[in-house]
């Protein structure tokens, strides 16, 4: 049995304000077989920026509430809802609320994106 405890994952700070923490995956605490997952805390007025890549992603409001735009298309989004992205839909997450947002993310096929990286380097804001 592979198990881990979600928070005991230190996980990556983001400049955009969150932090997020790949649970299964190529980079993950768990090297996945078919699909990456991982966990995401949103801080008030935080967001992940806008983006787009091959692979198929939902995300899962768990606590919170924010916007999600997808294809240019914006609207609410909080606790208990999910969002479906085609591969190569951009796509993007901001905490409208005054407390954390928390999302669980999921990917498939599993890879490392580009935008994490692009974040980080400050190529994509």
């Amino acid at each position: 049995m592979n198990k881990i405890k979600i928070m005991d994952v230190e996980g990556t700070e983001f400049p955009a304000g969150r932090r997020t923490r790949v649970l299964l995956g190529e980079n993950g605490a768990i090297n996945g077989e078919h699909f990456c997952q991982g966990y995401v805390v949103i801080y008030p007025g935080g967001y992940i920026p806008e983006h787009e890549h091959v692979t198929v992603e939902s995300y899962t409001i768990l606590e919170g509430q924010g916007v999600m735009t997808v294809d240019g298309e914006s609207q609410p989004i909080s606790k208990g809802e999910l969002v479906y992205m085609e591969s190569g839909k951009s796509h993007s997450l901001r905490n409208t609320g005054d407390g954390d947002l928390h999302m669980m993310f999921v990917y498939a096929p599993k890879m490392v994106v580009d935008h994490w990286a692009q974040e980080q380097s400050g190529e994509l804001k």
